[in-house]
C-alpha cells in the first residue's frame, strides 16, 4: 500500500496540495454554506484567476533555480498600457484585441530583459528582478499616475459573463488547467528543470542553459501578461499598483503546490491549486468572524500551517 501511494504520488506531485484545497474548500461551507453555491465560486475563481495566471509564471522560472521578483510590477505595467491604449483609441473591439496582442508583448519584453540580465549578465536573480520591478512600476506610474480608468463595458462584460449558461471564468480556469498540462511536458520545461536540477551537469551535457533560462523568463512575462488581462476583466479599470500585493503570493502559491524554490521539481496545476488555497484560506478567515485588524496575522498564520502541512504530507508521501 505504501509503494502504491508513493507511486500515485510520483505521477500526481501535486496531490498534497489539492489534499489540502479539499479540506479548506470543505470549511468554507461548514463556516458559510452559501460559499460552495455556483455564484460564490464564480467569484473566488474570478478573484483569484490572475494570482493563478502569475503562480503559473513564477513556477516556470523557479524550474530552472531562479526566482521573478518582478511578476506583480509586470502584471502593472501590462494592465495600464492595455487600458490605456483602449482608451486612447475609442475601445472598439478591434482595438481591444490588438491592445490586448500589445500588453502580451510587452509581457514577453519584460521577461526577456529579465533573463538576459540574470542568465547573461550573471546578475542574482533576486537582486537584477527587484530592480526591474522598480523599473516597470515606475513606467506603469508615468503611463496612468491615477488609478481608476476604466476599461470598455465589451471587455469586463464578456470576463464577467456566460458561454451556453456556464461562466466564462470557468472556461478561462479549464483551459489554464489544459495549457498547465500539455505546457510540463514541452520540450522546454524539461530543460528548465534540468538546469534547475544541476546547472552545472546541464551544461556539460551540451544543454544551452542561457537560452533556456532567457526563455523560462520569456514564459514567465507572457503568463504575468495574461495574469493583466485578467485584472482588467475583474476590476473593469487600470491600476499600476494592482500587482503590487501579488508577488509574493505567487511565491506562496508556488510553494504550497509543491514546486521547491531550488529548482528542479515542481509542477505548475499543482501552483494553480495553491492560488485556490491562498484564496479559500482568505475566505475562511473572513467567514469565521475573524477581527479586521487581526485578518492579515490569521490568514498569515493558516498559510503557514498550510504549507507545513503540504510539507509533511508531500514528505511521508515520498
Amino acid at each position: 500500500m505504501n509503494i502504491s501511494y508513493r507511486s500515485y504520488f510520483s505521477r500526481f506531485p501535486f496531490f498534497p496540495a489539492l489534499i489540502i484545497l479539499v479540506v479548506v474548500f470543505v470549511l468554507n461551507g461548514i463556516a458559510e454554506p452559501n460559499s460552495l453555491k455556483i455564484l460564490s465560486i464564480k467569484g473566488l475563481i474570478s478573484t483569484y484567476l490572475a494570482l493563478m495566471f502569475l503562480a503559473v509564471a513564477q513556477t516556470v522560472v523557479v524550474y530552472a533555480g531562479d526566482i521573478d521578483l518582478s511578476v506583480g510590477a509586470i502584471l502593472g505595467l501590462v494592465n495600464v498600457s492595455v487600458v490605456a491604449l483602449i482608451e486612447a483609441f475609442s475601445g472598439t473591439p478591434y482595438i481591444i484585441v490588438i491592445a490586448s496582442a500589445v500588453g502580451i508583448g510587452i509581457g514577453i519584453l519584460c521577461g526577456v530583459l529579465n533573463g538576459l540580465l540574470v542568465a547573461r549578465f550573471r546578475l542574482q536573480a533576486i537582486v537584477a528582478t527587484f530592480a526591474t520591478s522598480i523599473v516597470f512600476a515606475g513606467v506603469a506610474l508615468s503611463i496612468m499616475p491615477v488609478a481608476g480608468v476604466p476599461a470598455p463595458a465589451e471587455f469586463w462584460r464578456s470576463y464577467a459573463g456566460k458561454i451556453l449558461g456556464i461562466p466564462f471564468v470557468f472556461y478561462i480556469f479549464i483551459m489554464l488547467l489544459v495549457v498547465a498540462f500539455f505546457v510540463a511536458r514541452t520540450k522546454i520545461i524539461l530543460q528548465l528543470l534540468c538546469v534547475g536540477d544541476d546547472k552545472v551537469a546541464a551544461y556539460q551535457t551540451g544543454l544551452p542553459v542561457t537560452s533556456v533560462r532567457i526563455k523560462g523568463y520569456a514564459i514567465c512575462g507572457f503568463f504575468s501578461a495574461l495574469a493583466a488581462l485578467c485584472i482588467i476583466g475583474d476590476t473593469a479599470s487600470g491600476d499600476p499598483n494592482v500587482g503590487s500585493a501579488m508577488t509574493l503570493n505567487s511565491i506562496a502559491a508556488v510553494v504550497l503546490g509543491g514546486t521547491a524554490l531550488s529548482g528542479g521539481k515542481g509542477n505548475l496545476i499543482g501552483s494553480i491549486l495553491g492560488s485556490l488555497i491562498i484564496g479559500l484560506v482568505g475566505s475562511l478567515v473572513f467567514f469565521v468572524g475573524t477581527p479586521s485588524q487581526w485578518q492579515n496575522f490569521v490568514l498569515g498564520l493558516s498559510i503557514l500551517g498550510a504549507l507545513m502541512i503540504g510539507i509533511f504530507v508531500s514528505r511521508r508521501l515520498q
